[in-house]
């Protein structure tokens, strides 16, 4: 620890009477700033991340002994830790006490860094937020599929994996949290008088109970709050009351064809409409209806629910993340969505990755859209809602009107790409800010400031992830598959492996990609299943007479990736379902 970072600990002191907590504070940042410097030669480069690339014979951490809060590698056995050094590298014995104020990105930095009680993300992949262990100490991973081959010395996959069918992303992580060997994993890294944090993408009321019995705190709303919140007519609903519009609607129940039509020219709809049902994927519950012929189709999900009818328009969807917090709510970068590729999905309109980058909006829509989504996020607070969503918005192309699309009170598919922008660097990950309200802390901070800071540092950041799935009818068994690692095309243009890696976050330019395998050799691939996720510095969209469509360098490389799978083609086995999906 610097003398800078010493000299902050114990500013504020002089003038009057210092507390026994500052004193105590005073103290530990002496030990700290008195620790020796790192010589080059025993350890990492301190001012920058340490390099990642991992060996074929990285040992697997002890699952035993000490609580795995506590790192026993050379590394950790050294003093003077800089602020750039990984989370994971400050030792135990110069934790302090914990800070219950935090006034500013500085003290959240060090709260992270020195943080002792144990976080878990648990899920069928560590994807949604790999990487956020280099910010926060005690941050690890529980996940069905291991892409590393235990080589990664955040992530526990349970050995004992019998053949079985999930029917979702809920089912897998409730499954996971029963199972003894989890169980006896994570009360091995949590230390005495310390209530292990557990943060998911899906979960439910069964996940909650799950966690009491255990003594596990669930760093998320509860089911029942995020249950009605998913309701894309509450959400409208809502919006509403705020000024956050949707596109023009009206809900109500339909019985025919006749009906529909009468009551959608009566609110100045037309007659070529989009028809939505409250709950469920956009992508199945989104219903186009311009006919009688159209109604027909799909009247039986229609006919005795109350729906969301809108008139269709010319749009572009954008997604974004956001955090509602004590201060009020943080917005991240906006994103447009990789949808229906045939290259990456067999799906119509199914979501398939996502690009940040600085023309994703103008500077004069950024901020009405920031704006809705900050209203809408404090009328969540009102609700008693807490924490991560995402937000899809949709920018009419032909009015450049803004409006609500849909509401995810969820981690997204999306994080992977918010973590990595430069907001991030500046501040925090946005997720950080989440994990805020679930720890012990007072938390400060000018929200206004920072999200004009995030808007600002939105225009310099050009990153993309395509999620690759099996497109491909019948199942077959997977004999070979590419390594998760980085890649970068060579000379001679072909896409080859680079080294290993723990995630992308050392992605330098476009000639570099990462691949987080999901299934590996031995496990089953049919439609739909998800293979792996690319993610590139640099985008994967290009612009087209007809909108977006991919580029040729992001066919080369999904190609490439799918050239790497060998596999033996079998009838359907038991237990060859697996990943329920990524995002909401």
């Amino acid at each position: 620890m610097t003398d800078t970072a010493g000299r902050s600990e114990t500013q504020g002191t002089s003038g009057r009477g210092a507390s026994e907590e500052e004193l105590l504070r005073a103290q530990v940042s002496q030990t700290m700033a008195a620790t020796p410097a790192v010589d080059d030669a025993a350890g990492p480069d301190l001012a920058t991340p340490p390099v990642e690339s991992l060996p074929e014979d990285v040992p697997a951490e002890p699952e035993t002994g000490r609580p795995g809060s506590v790192d026993d590698s050379p590394e950790t056995s050294a003093g003077g830790y800089g602020v750039a050094a990984d989370a994971k590298y400050v030792p135990f014995d110069v934790v302090g006490p914990t800070r219950r104020v935090l006034r500013n990105m500085s003290e959240v930095r060090h709260f992270f860094r020195v943080n002792d009680v144990p976080v878990f993300f648990v899920g069928a992949t560590p994807f949604n937020l790999l990487g956020l262990d280099r910010w926060v100490r005690n941050l690890s991973y529980v996940s069905y599929y291991d892409g590393w081959d235990g080589a990664h010395p955040r992530i526990f996959t349970p050995k004992d994996k019998p053949a079985r069918e999930f029917e979702s992303g809920e089912d897998i992580n409730n499954w996971l949290l029963r199972h003894h060997e989890v169980r006896a994993h994570i009360e091995s890294r949590t230390p005495h008088g310390n209530r292990p944090k557990i943060a998911l993408v899906f979960f439910n009321e069964e996940t909650e109970e799950i966690c009491e019995e255990l003594g596990y705190d669930l760093i998320l709303p509860k089911a029942e709050l995020r249950e009605m919140l998913d309701s894309k007519l509450v959400t409208t609903r809502l919006g509403n009351e705020v000024g956050v519009p949707s596109v023009p609607n009206v809900l109500t129940t339909v019985d025919s064809w006749d009906d529909l039509r009468e009551q959608s020219e009566d609110c100045g709809l037309g007659t070529d409409l989009v028809v939505q049902t409250a709950y469920g994927d956009s992508g199945k519950t989104t219903f186009f209806i311009a006919s009688e012929e159209d109604w027909e189709k799909h009247s039986g999900e229609i006919v005795g629910h109350e729906v969301k009818v809108m008139k269709r328009i010319n749009n572009v969807p954008v997604a974004v993340e956001a955090v509602q917090t004590s201060a009020g709510t943080i917005v991240g970068p906006f994103m447009t969505e990789l949808t229906g590729y045939e290259e990456l999905t067999p799906y119509r309109g199914g979501w398939c990755g996502n690009e940040t980058f600085p023309d994703v909006l103008d500077d004069e829509t950024r901020a009405v859209a920031a704006g809705m989504v900050r209203r809408l996020g404090d009328r969540l607070g009102q609700e008693g809602y807490k924490g991560f969503f995402e937000v899809d918005v949709l920018v009419d192309t032909d009015t450049k009107d803004v409006y609500l699309g849909e509401l995810n009170p969820r981690i997204s598919g999306a994080t992977a790409i918010t973590q990595v922008t430069a907001g991030a660097y500046a501040d925090i990950p946005l997720f950080l800010f989440h994990l805020l309200q679930y720890m012990d802390v007072e938390v400060q901070l000018d929200v206004d400031e920072i999200n004009e800071r995030w808007a600002e540092l939105a225009a310099v950041d050009v990153w993309s992830q395509a999620v690759v799935k099996e497109t491909g009818p019948g199942v077959a068994r997977i004999d070979k598959a590419p390594r998760t690692g980085q890649y970068f095309v060579n000379a001679d243009g072909e896409l080859v492996f680079r080294r290993a890696a723990l995630d992308w976050h050392q992605l330098q330019n476009s000639s570099e990609v990462f691949f987080m395998r999901i299934y590996g050799p031995g496990e089953f691939r049919w439609k739909g299943a998800d293979l792996g996720i690319i993610v590139s510095v640099g985008r994967l969209q290009r612009a087209t007479r007809d909108g977006l469509g991919l580029s040729i360098r992001a066919k080369h490389l999904i190609e490439s990736f799918r050239n790497m799978y060998a596999v033996t083609p079998l009838v359907r086995p038991a237990g060859a379902r697996g990943s329920a999906g990524l995002k909401a």
